[in-house]
């Protein structure tokens, strides 16, 4: 783990609140409950296939347990595994999580152990290909046959669509942006750990590559977070809804799919 990433993550704490405190958080949170709850089998807007039932989830990344605290609640039993100690401790101490200190490249969980594998953070802290694709060998390998794997990316059009809401496309600022959009190599210059930007072409490609089967790709806060950012925090339940329906309608349309902040890859280990 980089000293970079560890003085983000370990020391003054922002991963705790990351989800709550802007409304494309807020956004991000509550579309990311949705899509995973889908391919879960909760709810009626489930997915063909899903399996409804308690899973066995290894949250990888997973910080303090931000989403491993709903899933608990929805009755998974859920393991977090995370670089930073202070994050690990947290986790533990939710109702019906345990945790451990791991990496994604080396999980240390045995073979075919895991119904679901999330990889919310890993793979844009992972800027070197190789080591992405250990990681979601890794989960490959953790995961029992047809179990899931859910992975999530930031898209390369982030902070374009960010810093032009917020007026913060300046001159100086139009080198960088343009340098991850086209490579995706992003260099903290936003006040983010150095990291890797995917587009969503790009995910389904790293996590085909793996091995995975029913790769699918959503746009997780759709067009409209940039809007929601720029009207506060006081404007988020009045606008909320209008913005999570125009998620759901742009969250796999390709000429519209970029524009969100966030991507979620959902496949399965073939059985």
């Amino acid at each position: 783990m980089s000293a970079d990433l560890f003085e983000y993550y370990g020391v003054d704490g922002v991963e705790d609140t990351r989800l709550r405190r802007s409304p494309h958080g807020r956004l991000e949170f509550l579309r990311t409950q949705e899509l995973l709850r889908r391919h879960l089998g909760a709810g009626h807007t489930r997915e063909r296939g899903a399996e409804p039932g308690p899973r066995r989830i290894l949250d990888v990344g997973g910080a303090t347990g931000i989403h491993a605290a709903w899933l608990a609640a929805d009755g998974h039993r859920v393991h977090v595994v995370d670089l930073v100690p202070a994050h690990v401790a947290a986790a533990a101490r939710l109702p019906g999580v345990t945790a451990s200190v791991g990496d994604a490249v080396a999980l240390a969980a045995p073979d075919a152990s895991a119904d679901v594998v999330l990889l919310f953070g890993p793979l844009y802290h992972l800027g070197a290909a190789t080591d992405r694709a250990r990681a979601l060998a890794e989960a490959v390998r953790v995961l029992r046959p047809g179990g899931l794997l859910a992975a999530a990316g930031i898209s390369r059009y982030l902070s374009l669509l960010e810093n032009g809401t917020n007026g913060g496309l300046t001159e100086t600022a139009e080198p960088p942006i343009r340098q991850v959009i086209e490579t995706g190599d992003y260099d903290g210059q936003a006040g983010f750990v150095d990291a890797h930007f995917h587009t969503a072409g790009e995910l389904r490609a790293e996590v085909e590559a793996a091995g995975l089967r029913d790769v699918t790709v959503y746009g997780v806060e759709g067009p409209a977070w940039p809007a929601l950012d720029v009207a506060g925090l006081d404007a988020f339940d009045a606008l909320s809804g209008g913005a999570l329906r125009c998620a759901r309608l742009a969250e796999r349309d390709p000429l519209l799919i970029n524009a969100s902040a966030h991507f979620l890859a959902v496949a399965h280990v073939g059985r």
